[in-house]
């Protein structure tokens, strides 16, 4: 492969990627892009319950997130401290308000989340609790 075609398929990668995450490389100044919502949870899980809050989101929750219209951006949990066993903290994005109430509202009601979440406790809960922060991204951020 020739040193052009190798720095295409990086870029064309590259750009696969970022539209992936929902990253673009322009700031955009249309009104959807300003109000474009991000949510922080963050998850508390009872203690010794957090892989099973884990395999909940990894076998189902993120499939009917996706079905319901919200958008993953990322997971994380605490490297350091008390936190790292029992703490699970991740993203979301939706286009507005409005549209993240309506995504919560389907998937609340949602029969098949319904099933998930009485399956995945049927050794007992599994969150103690949930904390929830909105966020809007800055005009320079490079994720709108």
């Amino acid at each position: 492969m020739t040193t052009c075609a190798k720095v295409k398929r990086r870029a064309l990668t590259l750009t696969i990627c970022l539209a992936l995450l929902g990253v673009t490389l322009i700031m955009p100044t249309t009104a959807a892009a300003q109000e474009r919502l991000f949510e922080i949870r963050t998850y508390t899980a009872l203690e010794g319950r957090l892989d099973a809050l884990h395999a909940r989101f990894r076998e189902n929750t993120n499939r009917i997130f996706v079905k319901h219209g919200m958008s993953l951006i990322g997971y994380w949990t605490p490297t350091e401290g008390p936190e790292s066993s029992n703490t699970l903290v991740y993203i979301l994005a939706f286009p507005n308000k409005e549209a993240r109430e309506k995504a919560w509202a389907a998937f609340r009601a949602d029969p098949e989340w319904k099933k998930v979440q009485a399956e995945s406790e049927k050794d007992g809960k599994i969150v103690k609790e949930v904390k929830s922060q909105f966020l809007r991204a800055t005009d320079y951020s490079p994720i709108q």
